[in-house]
């Protein structure tokens, strides 16, 4: 039986044209994040399969790949439950991680730490566009600051990013947890129902308010409460000041500081951004993970039809490891989401226009291949990019091939 040539499902491989752009937009990522002052970590792929596990990641504890203890330690045959079998998965994402290791080394680290980390993740996913069961994530965050510069920088850095790549016209929306908790006590639910009608709350923008209201209501919930609560995102809509009106509305339920908090970030990041786009309030924007604790944040494009990074404040997860709690806020980039969306509006890397190729024909004697590559030698040293590469009988197809890897010039070398 032959072996399989195609990737496993939901993996993919990557050709050069393609890597040719990861690789700028890279590079570009870590240079824009280093002028904020991010510092570049790394995190092992492996985690304890206890992180992962931990209650805060959302749906995504449902799709982790997790790995069989090894050696001695494994034994199928005495083995009840799947404890028994793992202890480790691939991690899902790069925030659980990062909290382990400012936990295991926050005592060799400034407070506050700016940490930059991309990497693979892993999840046992449904794959569609952008989507896939591997992919690469980018993270900026911001550890022991717990005032709303976190989020003020987190969006002015990753819009600028965006900037650079020419997206423009992007939405970032921006909300609180403290807000979605408040709205939903003030209509009567208890915290133990607040995630799931945040569940219910996040299908909105494809079930409509009508679908929320009715799945509330089939979940269980008094009608009253269901009502006041679906009322509340009405009058808001149409209220002048969205935020004036939680702030009278929530008076005594929510704490002080949370619209004062979102109008700094708003007049801070409209102030200061160096690319163009908008930022809005959205008080139905509630984000999966369960480990946010104050502002979330999603950018949105036109481009791709839903978000492309997305972030928020987490300060109880570090806590969890320690048993201290420490501020912490971060946003992520779907990075292959930008990538799918570069390749496909044929994004060209700056600086590739001159790459050369000097194509030399068989059986060249040893003195006059020893000509062509010193040609090559003084034209890398002088700053281009030259591919040697024997010359093919169909040399029309050969520089088609080469031409679509960014190669403009070509040389061709004889022997006589």
């Amino acid at each position: 039986m032959p072996l399989k040539k195609k990737p496993v499902t939901g993996m993919k491989d990557i050709l050069p044209a393609e890597m040719q752009v990861r690789d700028y937009v890279t590079g570009l990522i870590k240079e824009t994040y280093k002028s904020f002052g991010f510092s570049p970590i790394e995190t092992p792929c492996v985690e304890h399969i206890e992180n992962l596990c931990s209650k805060q990641g959302g749906d995504n504890e449902k799709l982790i790949f997790k790995i069989m203890k090894r050696g001695e330690k494994l034994n199928l045959e005495t083995a009840q439950s799947e404890a028994d079998l793992t202890d480790s998965g691939l991690r899902y994402d790069l925030t659980v991680p990062l909290s382990r290791f400012y936990s295991n080394n926050a005592n060799d680290l400034p407070t506050p730490f700016k940490a930059l980390q991309m990497g693979s993740v892993w999840r046992a996913d449904r794959p569609q566009r952008g989507r896939f069961r591997q992919f690469v994530q980018c993270d900026i965050d911001i550890l022991g600051e717990p005032t709303c510069l976190a989020e003020i920088e987190l969006i002015l850095a990753t819009t600028t990013l965006l900037g650079k790549l020419n997206f423009k016209d992007f939405k970032v929306r921006i909300n609180e947890r403290r807000i979605l908790k408040a709205m939903a006590s003030y209509s009567g639910f208890t915290e133990d129902q607040y995630d799931q009608v945040f569940i219910i709350l996040d299908k909105m923008d494809k079930i409509g308010w009508d679908g929320v209201k009715a799945e509330l209501i089939e979940s269980g919930y008094p009608e009253a409460n269901v009502e006041k609560y679906v009322t509340m995102f009405d009058e808001m809509e149409k209220a002048e000041d969205a935020l004036a009106y939680l702030s009278e509305k929530l008076s005594g339920v929510l704490e002080e500081d949370v619209i004062e908090n979102l109008r700094t970030i708003r007049t801070s990041v409209e102030a200061t951004a160096a690319s163009k786009f908008q930022l809005v309030f959205d008080p139905t924007l509630v984000r999966g993970m369960s480990y946010y604790t104050g502002t979330i944040f999603e950018i949105e494009m036109a481009e791709f039809g839903s978000s492309v990074a997305g972030g928020g404040r987490y300060d109880k997860m570090i806590g969890k490891f320690t048993g201290k709690d420490t501020p912490a806020c971060g946003f992520s980039i779907g990075f292959e989401r930008i990538i799918t969306i570069l390749m496909e509006q044929n994004f060209q890397v700056p600086g590739t226009s001159g790459k050369k190729a000097f194509l030399i024909e068989k059986n060249m004697p040893a003195e006059k291949l020893c000509e062509v590559l010193k040609e090559a030698k003084a034209e890398r040293e002088a700053g281009a990019q030259v591919l040697v590469a024997l010359m093919n009988k169909n040399k029309k197809f050969q520089k088609e091939q080469l031409s679509k890897e960014g190669y403009t010039e070509f040389k061709e070398f004889f022997c006589r």
